[in-house]
């Protein structure tokens, strides 16, 4: 399962200049796409804003542990938002969400009608005719570093820092109110919970040590909170190998120092490891995203000489690509999503990406075999860095704004063009602004077969 490097005789083969800050000590040399970045989807801002559709500019977190800076605050400090997430087949989301409420005199706070903030759960259901959110509020307001993450039956997991303990609960609905099942605690300094288990029903967590890291299984287990692997190192990340919540890649740095290396960990066969991304000895390899059906792995590599967005295909032999057109100026790219059911053919894959620059966040579109990245502008009130695609290409992303509470803006991905050529006028999508509007077929993209990939250069047919 170890992607491998790009040697010299590739790039020679090609005709392609090496990178000039790739040809380092490594000798690693890095196949460049030859086709041009995209100019603007359309007029009115970055990444062509449509007529009437504001760029989202909400500051949201980033997943856990990939290494992209947030872009520089436009005016002052934001608000800290908490992460939004999905669950792992994109019918519930959930997030902590932030009520006014109004203080009472008589409680000593201060100030007869003075109002503050009070954090509470809600569940977004998204995978009927109409999304809609429910509130999950207890007696007491939860803590903004709390985590949700929901399960496929509709229960949030939530975990709660209690002194030197996390706690984990689960939250459900109960007619007016809100039912909780506490499911136990772990006592340690950090705790992480890790994306929702590909099967809907586990959650997984992360406990990372001066020496070792700690995986547990913190909801959908026998007797409360398990320990089910101990891997040496420290890691970080999290992205799920396969559809049955086994194989968990982790991003391990081992004790002492040295590069960050993305591994394999077995959870059914005690944690065992195995290596998964060693594209050059001293270079520093995460995975950020993995396909099950395709194999396609979106990776971040400095091998090239610095930090690049790359992606390669699990168990191949065939070298990590490292796109040209997947590192504009003056913004930071970051893929969230990956298009499912492209059984075997990871060239055909969309992946969307999120695009943080100085005037806020919008959606990037990019497909191996396409090798462009399309700009285009996000629904405002976006949950930036958040989305799910459907089999058939359609992109939904989650939003709330001052109309509407809980929606889903439906994306219809652009079709490649011929690599080399300018986007005819009109042909940016647009993203869809009702909570449930009806999206319109994609144009069919002919995959590329993985032994015809452009590895020496050639045109692809998009």
């Amino acid at each position: 399962m170890t992607v491998c490097a790009i040697e010299n005789e590739t790039a020679e083969a090609s005709g392609v200049a090496p990178d000039a800050e790739g040809a380092g000590s490594t000798g690693e040399t890095v196949l460049e796409d030859s086709a041009p970045d995209d100019p603007p989807e359309a007029p009115g801002g970055p990444g062509g804003a449509s007529p009437g559709t504001s760029l989202a500019a909400l500051p949201a977190a980033l997943p856990v542990a990939l290494p992209v800076a947030l872009p520089v605050a436009l005016s002052g400090p934001p608000p800290v938002a908490p992460a939004f997430t999905l669950s792992a087949d994109g019918s519930y989301a959930a997030r902590l969400a932030l009520a006014n409420v109004t203080a009472d005199p008589s409680d000593g706070s201060g100030g007869a009608g003075g109002a503050g903030g009070a954090w509470f759960v809600e569940r977004w259901t998204l995978d009927g005719p109409e999304p809609y959110a429910v509130p999950l509020p207890l007696d007491q307001p939860e803590e903004p570093d709390s985590e949700v993450l929901p399960l496929a039956d509709g229960r949030v997991l939530i975990r709660r820092r209690v002194a030197d303990r996390h706690a984990m609960s689960l939250l459900y609905p109960t007619g007016p109110g809100t039912g909780e099942l506490p499911l136990g605690a772990v006592e340690c300094a950090e705790l992480t919970l890790l994306p929702p288990s590909p099967d809907g029903v586990r959650a997984y967590a992360l406990s990372a040590g001066p020496r070792a890291t700690s995986v547990w299984l913190v909801a959908g287990g026998a007797f409360g909170p398990e320990l089910v692997a101990e891997v040496p190192g420290r890691c970080s990340g999290g992205v799920w190998l396969d559809r049955a919540g086994r194989m968990l890649a982790l991003d391990r740095e081992m004790p002492g120092g040295g590069p960050v290396k993305a591994v394999a960990v077995d959870l059914e066969r005690g944690g065992e490891v195995t290596p998964l991304l060693q594209i050059a000895p001293d270079s520093n390899d995460r995975l950020l995203l993995a396909d099950p059906d395709s194999g396609l792995l979106l990776i971040r590599s400095d091998a090239p000489g610095h930090d690049r967005l790359g992606w390669g295909v699990l168990g191949s032999c065939l070298p990590v690509r490292f796109p040209e057109c997947l590192r504009p100026a003056d913004v930071a790219v970051t893929p969230f999503a990956v298009q499912p059911g492209q059984m075997l053919m990871p060239e055909s894959c969309a992946v969307a990406l999120r695009i943080d620059g100085s005037a806020g966040s919008w959606v990037g579109v990019w497909r191996p075999a396409g090798r462009r990245l399309h700009q285009l502008a996000a629904p405002a009130g976006w949950q930036a860095g958040r989305g799910v695609w459907t089999r058939d290409g359609v992109l939904g992303l989650p939003y709330a704004d001052g109309n509407v509470a809980c929606g889903v803006a439906l994306l219809e991905a652009p079709a490649d063009e011929e690599p080399g050529g300018w986007p005819s006028s009109g042909c940016g999508a647009e993203s869809g602004m009702q909570p449930s509007g009806g999206a319109a077929p994609l144009p069919v993209c002919k995959p590329v077969p993985l032994g015809q990939a452009p590895l020496r250069g050639r045109m692809v047919p998009g």
